[in-house]
């Protein structure tokens, strides 16, 4: 077997290991971060769990640490009550990004682990079987439930050479990207392997298992070997190490292969991290913001070569040189090789330990202008500016672009500057820092919840019912990401725990007259649909692009097809993902259109093609359509949602 099917066949609990079909899978550990984790602990509380049944799970507060108002604040007083009270590690605010924190202190090679961030997957590179979903999803692990997913493909994608100067780990994974597009990884898990792999760093195994989510893969997969063993060991955790690799001469669904020494400097254009080029091809180009940091490029690596590129230089007057170091264990390892001091002394402006600006909490670029990023999202408006130009790029470029002004080829450095390619070695030991992590209380039944006023329990959602006539909302394209169905920010993430208020930011990225067309439409019809093309809602796992539309009444979505954790979040909430059977019936249906659906729970129950009349303005069509749920997720979906179905289980 290879390291995916090794991994799965471990912790199988039901189902079979053929691509398509369903499986079940025992978690071992659990992550959560707050923009997701405020539900899941909601969800927790709805399904009356007394106690955490993973080895491990734990709460992050990495993404909402702007505190503008009181918000923010009690948001991170209830996640601390909520961890004490179901079992679960606290990550304070301010320690971290939960990805590199949790492969500092927690990941273990072999394990499994689910994580309400679809960054989830980057704990693949210490050999784990690490997947992003949906809140509810998490929640039931937590809860001792299964996960359950459709067994994937598996992709091996055989590395060979070495990376040449001022080609990095980023590079790799944007090759990825621009051959394979964002669908590319759709219903795969991606394992890479070939000798390649001596010469990348646990941390660049990180980079590039972290944006496997944005080619949509299931997961990113890597051997826990000699390297792994060695990361471990600097991180005083040797003793959690275990040897884990594909057995010699094993085979995989799906093969690729790159050859380290060929790759070239890459850049992923605006809008959309599929839009990759050479950065030579748009290099010139004047920028006016850089940002160092993230969960796709977190390792002290990442940030000591950006500093050993501008040491002892000031970056261009009109570039504003961002840094978000990416956990208080990195910022001390910065200050001890004077990473730290290169940023700052030129002109580095340095955010505390978090997400930021990735999730655009902050650090908003200028209008009409260029901002060149080492993060892995650059979906419209996600950065908080309407109009915003986000390149998604490697620390040599975006060093090297914040040097000289425009977008740069790092490589040019050396005939501009003089500069030759600094060498980076990495410590064998780190200083480690657990100050800021908060472990598991002793069970004590008595501890309450801290709920501000801008927490509000879960509402109560509507069951499907047998038959609706409702209108068509919106009818979307391609591609759609959860950023343009429930936006991000600074505005809008406070109410994640307030779903009356945050149903109100649904869509409004595509059409800010939504929220009202919405409830005028509940009130008149009972509620609404929507329609898009291919891979609808890409993107982030945050449940919130579910649940908002279906409090403002949204039956179903019918699209050509989902991106996983959305499709799953859909049918977590009772939602009807329904899929054309034949694609060129989208153009079928207009926007303002009435569905009229019939006999609904029979048809969906039923497997059969589910027939809709479609009541256009000048014209009526009967249009068949389908859904790939599977018998479990349609009981669910007839339940009124996932926490019903977890509620009966807990209670038996």
């Amino acid at each position: 077997m290879n390291v995916a099917q090794k991994l799965i066949h471990a912790h199988l609990l039901e189902g079979e290991m053929e691509p398509g079909s369903e499986i079940g899978l025992k978690i071992d550990q659990a992550l959560l971060q707050d923009a997701t984790g405020t539900l899941v602990q909601l969800e927790l509380e709805a399904m009356g769990l007394d106690r955490a049944k993973t080895k491990v799970a734990v709460q992050y507060v990495d993404h909402n640490l702007l505190q503008t108002d009181f918000r923010n604040a009690d948001d991170h007083l209830f996640l601390h009550s909520a961890a004490q009270k179901f079992g679960l590690w606290f990550s304070r605010p301010g320690n971290g990004v939960s990805h590199p924190v949790h492969m500092q202190r927690f990941g273990v090679p072999g394990a499994t682990m689910v994580g309400s961030d679809s960054h989830t997957c980057a704990a693949g590179a210490l050999g784990m079987l690490a997947i992003g979903t949906g809140g509810l999803d998490v929640a039931g692990a937590i809860a001792g439930q299964p996960y359950f997913v459709k067994m994937p493909k598996i992709m091996g994608v055989r590395l060979t050479g070495k990376l040449p100067d001022w080609v990095s780990a980023k590079d790799v994974i944007l090759e990825m990207l621009r051959r394979h597009g964002v669908k590319g990884g759709v219903g795969k898990i991606i394992e890479y392997h070939g000798d390649g792999l001596q010469g990348l760093s646990a941390m660049d195994r990180h980079v590039i298992a972290n944006m496997g989510a944005e080619l949509g893969a299931t997961t990113t997969v890597f051997p826990s070997d000699g390297e792994t063993r060695r990361y471990l060991k600097s991180q005083e955790r040797e003793s959690d190490w275990v040897e884990l690799t594909a057995d010699a001469g094993c085979t995989y669904d799906l093969e690729d292969e790159i050859v380290l020494d060929e790759l070239v400097p890459l850049i992923a254009c605006p809008t959309s991290p599929g839009n990759v080029v050479p950065v030579e091809e748009v290099a010139g180009k004047p920028i006016s913001q850089v940002v160092i940091g993230s969960s796709a490029n977190p390792g002290h690596r990442d940030f000591w070569i950006a500093g050993a590129i501008v040491k002892d230089r000031l970056v261009h007057p009109e570039v504003s040189f961002d840094i978000n170091p990416t956990s208080r264990q990195l910022i001390q390892n910065m200050i001890e090789s004077r990473a730290f001091a290169n940023l700052i002394k030129a002109g580095g402006r340095f955010h505390q330990s978090g997400c930021m600006g990735c999730i655009g909490m902050g650090q908003a670029p200028a209008s009409d202008t260029i901002s060149l990023r080492t993060m892995p999202r650059n979906f419209p408006d996600r950065s908080g500016t309407k109009d915003d130009q986000v390149y998604l790029c490697s620390p040599e470029t975006a060093a090297a672009s914040a040097l000289t002004g425009k977008i740069t080829d790092p490589r040019t450095l050396e005939e501009s500057y003089g500069m030759s390619y600094p060498q980076y070695e990495a410590p064998e030991t780190e200083k480690i820092h657990e100050e800021l992590l908060v472990a598991p209380t002793e069970h004590k039944a008595e501890i309450k919840l801290k709920k501000g006023p801008n927490i509000q329990s879960l509402p109560e959602m509507d069951q499907l019912q047998e038959a609706y006539e409702v209108p068509v909302l919106l009818k979307m394209g391609d591609n759609i990401s959860t950023d343009e169905i429930m936006k991000a920010g600074a505005e809008v993430l406070p109410f994640r725990s307030n779903i009356p208020e945050i149903s109100k930011f649904s869509f409004t990225v595509i059409d800010d007259t939504f929220y009202k067309r919405a409830m005028q439409a509940k009130e008149k019809y009972g509620g609404h649909v929507v329609v898009a093309g291919e891979n609808y809602a890409q993107g982030s796992s945050r449940e919130h692009a579910a649940i908002g539309p279906k409090y403002l009444g949204q039956v179903a979505v019918i699209a050509k097809d989902y991106a996983r954790i959305a499709w799953q979040n859909l049918i977590n909430f009772g939602i009807l993902p329904l899929e054309f059977i034949n694609p060129e019936d989208y153009e079928q249906i207009e926007e303002g259109a009435v569905i009229r659906f019939s006999n609904l729970k029979e048809s969906v129950r039923s497997g059969n093609p589910i027939t809709v009349r479609v009541l256009n303005k000048n014209n009526e069509v009967d249009l068949p359509l389908t859904h790939k749920m599977t018998p479990r997720q349609v009981e669910i979906l007839t339940k009124g949602g996932i926490i019903n179905d977890f509620r009966e289980k807990l209670a038996s």
